[in-house]
């Protein structure tokens, strides 16, 4: 009986992790570039009482054994990098990623970041950054004198000027990882490499596998609002039925020890 109540607190953890996750998607279901998470859940270890293929006699072997399972944990949470839908903006510096692919960002505190979320201004200097301060590596400055500027799909940002025409005034970037599940999210769309995600491997936009750059659009959270729903739901069952088990197993605990 104890150990019933014990294995049914490792599944409350395991549904409250669930649920916790399904809040943080839920609440960024409008936040661009965001990406949304995914929980993968282990049994926990056995206790064997009676080895599969135990020897029973002379030449008999057990065809099964006897195990009893001690639970249930997270084995990790990463994030689901699919495509999110397009936002139309139509605001020059706002900048989508069609396809794979991360853009530079340096931190104010000089620290090299990694975003797909790339909802650009320019500061008193003309420079393109983030609303956090990253700015884009390399760094694209728009001419103070610039009527137009327009970004092409493999990255070339071009400004028209009153004296000059149209003019190549920087080169978009982007960039991947063997293993993108591996990065580590720091809030505000930014991620880090880690051992597990490799070395950043940098590229034209629209070449090697990576995607292209769309002018005037963001990439919308790819939280599916009606799977998270449905998630939601069979996680409160299953937290539920993790509850009733401890109150049967409270029970039978109970009218074991008012044995008279």
């Amino acid at each position: 009986m104890i150990r019933a109540l014990t294995t049914a607190a490792t599944g409350l953890e395991a549904q409250q992790a669930n649920i916790e996750r399904l809040s943080n998607d839920l609440a960024n279901v409008n936040t661009d570039g965001y990406k949304r998470s995914r929980n993968e859940f282990q049994d926990l270890m056995y206790e064997t009482i009676k080895e599969p293929g135990a020897a029973l006699g002379a030449n008999t072997v057990s065809p099964v054994g006897i195990q009893n399972g001690l639970g249930v944990k997270v084995g990790t949470t990463h994030k689901i990098f699919e495509q999110g839908p397009a936002k139309m903006t139509y605001h020059p510096y706002d900048l989508m990623i069609e396809g794979s692919g991360f853009l530079p960002f340096q931190m104010p505190n000089g620290q090299i970041t990694y975003s797909r979320s790339a909802a650009l201004h320019i500061d008193a200097s003309g420079v393109l950054q983030l609303t956090n301060g990253a700015k884009l590596v390399p760094q694209i400055t728009i001419p103070s004198n610039s009527l137009n500027v327009v970004i092409t799909p493999a990255g070339e940002v071009k400004a028209s000027t009153p004296n000059e025409g149209e003019i190549v005034i920087g080169q978009l970037q982007l960039l991947r990882f063997q293993n993108e599940q591996g990065l580590n999210a720091l809030g505000e769309g930014m991620y880090l490499p880690t051992p597990a995600s490799g070395a950043p491997l940098q590229g034209m936009p629209g070449e090697n596998g990576l995607g292209t750059i769309q002018q005037g659009a963001l990439e919308g959270s790819n939280v599916n609002v009606a799977n998270s729903m449905v998630e939601m739901i069979q996680t409160q069952r299953a937290y539920e039925m993790n509850t009733k088990v401890m109150g049967v197993a409270d029970q039978m605990l109970g009218a074991t020890v008012n044995i008279k």
